[in-house]
């Protein structure tokens, strides 16, 4: 059987091919320049399944791209508090490059426009970096979230250099109210370097599934970064990627983004896809226009809108059933799926509606592929309060799904393979 996807990725390729609108960013001379007919698209799976169309392998310069997994290097090199104290997280409403700062602290208002930008590069890396050492942190960074060590096209970055007028006058700006504490044509050189660092559509999917995979690359493994920089960075993406598109952005593809004017566009859904797309034609927003429209495709198509949540919770509890009779009878809750807080409070709800008549009661997890913290600390709870009624309680847990758990005072959980194990004495206590 021939792959399905590929198939889908080339009937949507084929479907904006012929939009010719928009043009290749002009105000720097090496991206105006670039072919206006690339086009490529790339899925990438939090497991290292990469799937893709078009263009995918063709080297382009990341420019801002960049700015969501510098943010993220920054906040995992420096913490959450020294950062947020120079950059803030609120819609800018503005063009990327507009010197959008407050007014009372200069602090620009969210690090995906370039003033904001600018500032998480100085940030990145420890307090005692020089400029070089810096560039070598961010560029090893942005290598690991793609899996591999990436390279910075030269000629671009001088490009770019040669035009960086508007982005100097941010970074004096910045250093007139202190959020630069150094040489601002030092820092730009960098940001520029940065924004330099040359990728295919397969690395920025690639990374873009890092994101989605909780900070861990699928194909190296690696975590890095932690998992709540991650939720700061995906936030910070659904509201503030897409510069002053960011509502349209939200509305009708509601899937955290960022942008490039050299035509790329990332999309992280958690706990699913990386998604990549390149196109060099730019629309008045400087995001690229076939990307976008591949996007809104492929959210209508695929319910990829974070919004559009499946209604999970009723289906947690797979049946609720007796095994045995008479005081050998088992009470089992076999329960299936991602748990989250929802789940958890359907399986509460179950275990209180029936009030077991029955002494042990199981509650199997073999068909659970993942639990979240408080819908973990809830399971607990339940056998908690079941042990507390005067039953054996039983967790049926052979992939530790729940490791060591410990259902507190007054709790007590046994944890066995499968349920005939309940049926015998325990094999396993905690």
């Amino acid at each position: 059987m021939q792959p399905v996807i590929p198939d889908y990725l080339t009937e949507i390729l084929g479907d904006v091919k012929s939009d010719t609108s928009g043009e290749p960013a002009g105000y720097i001379p090496e991206l105006a320049a670039a072919d206006p007919e690339r086009l490529g698209v790339a899925f990438a799976m939090v497991d290292g399944q990469v799937y893709g169309v078009g263009d995918i392998d063709v080297e382009f310069t990341i420019q801002s791209i960049s700015k969501p997994f510098t943010y993220a290097l920054a906040l995992a090199d420096r913490g959450f508090d020294p950062v947020l104290a120079k950059v803030g997280v609120e819609p800018s409403g503005e063009a990327f490059n507009e010197i959008s700062l407050e007014s009372n602290t200069g602090r620009p208002l969210n690090p995906m426009i370039n003033a904001g930008a600018i500032t998480v590069h100085s940030l990145a890396g420890a307090e005692d970096l020089n400029s070089t050492e810096r560039v070598e942190r961010v560029v090893h960074g942005l290598s690991a979230f793609a899996g591999r060590r990436l390279t910075m096209d030269e000629a671009v970055c001088a490009s770019e250099m040669e035009h960086a007028h508007r982005n100097l006058a941010i970074a004096h700006m910045l250093r007139s109210h202190n959020i630069l504490t150094e040489d601002p044509r030092a820092v730009v050189d960098g940001y520029t370097r940065q924004c330099s660092v040359l990728v295919t559509t397969r690395d920025l999917a690639m990374m873009a599934a890092t994101l989605a995979n909780h900070g861990v690359n699928p194909l190296s493994g690696e975590q890095v970064v932690p998992e709540p920089v991650v939720r700061q960075v995906l936030s910070v993406m659904f509201s503030c990627g897409m510069y002053d598109a960011a509502g349209d952005w939200a509305t009708q593809v509601g899937i955290p983004a960022k942008s490039g004017v050299a035509g790329g566009l990332i999309g992280a859904l958690p706990g699913q896809i990386g998604i990549a797309t390149f196109s060099p034609r730019l629309d008045s927003h400087g995001n690229s226009v076939r990307g976008v429209s591949l996007f809104e495709r492929l959210s209508s198509d695929m319910g990829l809108h974070v919004m559009e949540v499946p209604a999970t919770a009723s289906a947690v509890v797979r049946s609720n059933h007796v095994v045995g009779s008479g005081p050998n009878a088992l009470r089992v809750f076999q329960l299936q799926g991602g748990i989250g807080f929802a789940g958890a409070e359907r399986i509460v709800r179950e275990a209180v509606d029936t009030s077991p008549a029955e002494v042990r009661v199981v509650l199997d997890l073999t068909r659970v592929h993942s639990i979240d913290d408080v819908a973990r600390r809830v399971l607990l709870e339940v056998a908690r309060r079941l042990t507390l009624d005067g039953h054996e309680v039983y967790l049926v847990d052979p992939e530790s799904i729940v490791p060591n758990p410990d259902p507190g005072d007054g709790g007590r959980v046994i944890v066995v393979d499968n349920v005939d194990q309940a049926m015998i004495p325990p094999h396993r206590v905690a």
